[in-house]
């Protein structure tokens, strides 16, 4: 099996490859089987709108048969589970509990580092991506020397995102969420909920890959339907 043909079929689903690595002692990957460890692992995310196109299909033929339509989260699952299958592969996910630690992984697996903000940032992608899964072979295939390129945060001085946030959740040092939740729940601006995130979009690196308007209004939706019940007014 080659890294190429499971790249491909990522990104035949609508998935963008996220980088792989062979898993090591204190990666606390889990085993590919039962007793059969997991020698490869490879991780599946988003990147640009290859992942929203195919997701919007897919609700588009639900609302057609007249099912409900399926969360992201499902349809990750329905998607990857395919292609677990076709290769004989474990897959786990990173909203599934106990939570594991796909921050770590995706740091293994290519050029990934910690931003202020607290968001993996990736040279290209900037802070417009994300994790929706990972394969765990229990073949150890070959890869490509990894990418090991520095964080494009060490040579930005200003730090546009720390001062993005119109209620300032970021200011303190940490990610202030009761503030943006209820500033998302009770004053929700346009800018916020159509452009996504205002500290996110004040990154100047990964611009090409910003969610579209539609995107973004899911995304915050569905951040505001997870955290809203925690911190009411």
């Amino acid at each position: 099996m080659k890294l190429g043909t499971i790249e491909q079929l990522l990104q035949d689903a609508g998935l963008t490859p996220r980088g792989a690595f062979h898993p090591g002692a204190g990666d606390d990957v889990p085993p590919a089987a039962a007793d059969t460890p997991a020698r490869t692992l490879v991780l599946a995310g988003n990147a640009g709108p290859r992942m929203w196109r195919a997701f919007g299909a897919g609700r588009a033929r639900d609302a057609a048969r007249d099912a409900a339509p399926m969360s992201l989260d499902e349809w990750s699952e329905h998607v990857l589970n395919g292609i677990a299958a076709r290769l004989g592969a474990r897959v786990v996910f990173p909203f599934q509990h106990p939570y594991l630690p796909f921050q770590r992984w995706a740091m293994r697996a290519e050029a990934c580092h910690a931003s202020p903000l607290g968001l993996l940032i990736h040279p290209d992608y900037g802070l417009w991506h994300g994790y929706r899964g990972a394969l765990l072979l229990a073949a150890e295939i070959e890869l490509p020397s990894p990418d090991r390129r520095a964080s494009p945060c060490a040579s930005c001085a200003d730090r546009p995102c720390l001062s993005g946030c119109p209620v300032g959740a970021f200011e303190a040092g940490a990610y202030d969420v009761p503030a943006c939740v209820c500033h998302l729940v009770f004053a929700p601006e346009p800018d916020c909920m159509d452009g996504g995130c205002l500290a996110r979009c004040a990154c100047p690196i990964g611009r090409d890959y910003r969610y579209a308007p539609a995107q973004a209004r899911f995304h915050m939706q569905s951040f505001i339907e997870a955290n809203r019940a925690r911190w009411p007014a």
